[in-house]
């Protein structure tokens, strides 16, 4: 297991980082299976789990904190917050009054007395900068929360909660965790280059595309990932994007097996090799699913292969444009861009 600093934190994290969005009803996995996979990756040197108080409402916290009981401290744990919990309208987004409550609650489910990375699950546009830094600053100060960091942000409002950070005096987001991958480059052309720019630590998830880069989404097979099942159109061959997606997986399973590496290996081993990127976040719903994404745990690719990624997806380049997730609002409302 390779490890780097956490942005400007001082922290040691491992590249692969453990996340927890398929534990419970998501990922169909029961708790003894979800202890398991800790056991195992932190056993490979895996110091950092992810996790986030909507995967399953809540019951994914719930079974990371069973299964981190009594060796928390050799944990680097980090949780998110914003998205909805339940219909209350309040029962969401950056507001202080939601993030106190919600925090409180996050702690109680994990069993623990504070996390290590407190993040922003998005931009909520309802919400000035100033009150969501000012909230996970007091946080911070009340020691619930080591750091905070964002999720998914576009890099403009990156920009613009540091700026507020400095004009308030507030604490700062020391970390963004964007979607990333060989198939999906966007954050390239924008994001990385601020992240950089304003030393954050960069946690990419998703690295494997939703499963196209897992191996199990070939040409001439029929594709039966539990990700296909619960979002059919994102897999339907029918669509562009699709197709594009399955011909550069074609290309890239040759480039890896002229490497002597699996699809997977290549697919982690391009997102940790930018270095704009800390760590990749693996989501394992099954131990084998674990040890086929720890294989990539000391994989450095060299140039020649890095080279041939990019002649198959350019740099910057998101072959899936319809399933960015921080596209800024005005373009998906066009009362916002009309007077």
């Amino acid at each position: 297991m390779q490890y780097r600093t956490l942005g400007r934190t001082g922290v040691q994290v491992s590249t692969l980082v453990l996340g927890a969005m398929n534990f419970g009803s998501i990922g169909r996995t029961t708790q003894d299976e979800a202890t398991a996979i800790v056991d195992a990756a932190l056993d490979a040197g895996i110091n950092m789990i992810d996790t986030a108080d909507m995967y399953g409402q809540g019951e994914s916290e719930e079974m990371v904190g069973r299964a981190i009981a009594g060796r928390r401290d050799d944990i680097v744990l980090a949780t998110k917050a914003v998205m909805p919990m339940g219909d209350e309208r309040n029962h969401r987004g950056a507001s202080r009054r939601w993030l106190v409550t919600e925090l409180d609650n996050s702690l109680r489910r994990l069993g623990v007395e504070h996390v290590d990375l407190y993040q922003i699950h998005r931009w909520d546009p309802t919400t000035s900068d100033e009150e969501t830094l000012s909230a996970l600053t007091d946080l911070q100060r009340a020691g619930k929360i080591r750091y905070f960091g964002s999720s998914t942000f576009p890099a403009y409002r990156i920009v613009q909660a540091e700026w507020a950070a400095r004009r308030h005096h507030l604490g700062r987001y020391v970390t963004e965790q964007p979607s990333y991958s060989i198939l999906q480059r966007g954050i390239e052309a924008h994001v990385l280059p601020v992240t950089q720019e304003y030393g954050l630590g960069v946690l990419a998830w998703s690295p494997l595309a939703s499963g196209w880069l897992s191996g199990a989404v070939r040409e001439g097979r029929e594709i039966t990932t539990s990700r296909s099942a619960i979002l059919p159109e994102r897999f339907d061959l029918g669509i562009a994007s699709n197709r594009a997606r399955l011909e550069a997986v074609e290309r890239l399973a040759k480039v890896a097996e002229d490497a002597g590496l699996t699809l997977i290996q290549l697919a982690l081993g391009f997102v940790t090799a930018h270095p704009g990127v800390t760590s990749a976040i693996i989501g394992p719903r099954t131990l084998q699913h674990l040890d086929s994404q720890l294989a990539a745990a000391d994989v450095v690719l060299p140039a020649d292969v890095l080279d041939a990624v990019d002649a198959v997806v350019a740099p910057g380049v998101d072959l899936a444009p319809q399933e960015k997730f921080d596209t800024p609002p005005s373009l998906l409302d066009a009362a916002l861009r009309r007077r």
